[in-house]
């Protein structure tokens, strides 16, 4: 398939016509009609249906043109890695869960920046779930999260980089006062400290005190670890 198909058939959406699309990329009108003739064939339906005395999507069309917009974009973001990554000047968008962002990203950030110093980096904290969803729809180039959030199946290339037991918190005093968050049907008279209920550990320790029928006297709800940190050095709950 030749990609000056795809590119024609794009810009006919976005202008709003052939004619438009025709003068923008500067081809005759009958040039613009062979192209997309020639990618109807090749897909075996209908792009474009006249409506009056203009031409309107059909719902193949319709269908098609996000599939478009990503392969074009894709093909614009290899054409600017040329030879070397110092090269590449394009832009970057990058969703990663806080944790991770706060104790893990830094050297590899730093890395990249010097391998790539001409990228314009978009790099966003965010919640795992999040961060799934808009790299299954397009918006994120790259995420770093935990695969915990499951739900993409093959629809997402991934590479693993470590495992990291998921551990329970407190300061010494609470941990001296309430060694035991093994036994089943307690009720323990401590906050849980941390942050929004699609949070992936919150989650997960939500399920085990739920199994072991732990109830603890209620959640604080924080989007700063720094400070989740702080309050669980103070005695205030556990994380």
């Amino acid at each position: 398939m030749d990609l000056k198909y795809l590119q024609t058939f794009k810009t006919i959406v976005e202008e709003g016509g052939f004619t438009k699309a025709a003068e923008k990329l500067n081809y005759t009108q009958s040039t613009i009609t062979f192209q997309v003739g020639q990618l109807e064939q090749e897909l075996s339906v209908k792009l474009f249906e006249r409506m009056g005395r203009r031409m309107q999507l059909t719902k193949a069309g319709e269908q098609l043109y996000p599939y478009v917009t990503d392969v074009l974009t894709s093909v614009a973001k290899l054409r600017c890695f040329e030879n070397d990554l110092s090269e590449y000047k394009g832009i970057l968008r990058v969703g990663v869960g806080e944790t991770l962002l706060c104790y893990k990203l830094s050297p590899v950030l730093k890395r990249f920046h010097d391998l790539a110093p001409n990228t314009r980096l978009f790099l966003q904290s965010m919640n795992c779930y999040d961060i799934r969803n808009e790299l299954l729809d397009g918006t994120l180039d790259l995420g770093v999260f935990y695969e915990n959030v499951g739900g993409f199946g093959d629809n997402l290339a991934v590479a693993s980089f470590g495992s990291y037991p998921m551990t329970l918190v407190a300061s010494p005093d609470i941990k001296e006062e309430y060694p035991d968050f093994i036994t089943p049907k307690q009720n323990i008279p401590l906050p849980l400290i941390i942050n929004e209920p699609t949070c992936v550990f919150r989650q997960i320790f939500e399920q085990y005190l739920q199994r072991k029928s732990i109830v603890l006297d209620h959640t604080i709800e924080l989007w700063s670890i720094p400070t989740i940190k702080n309050l669980v050095k103070s005695s205030v709950g556990i994380s």
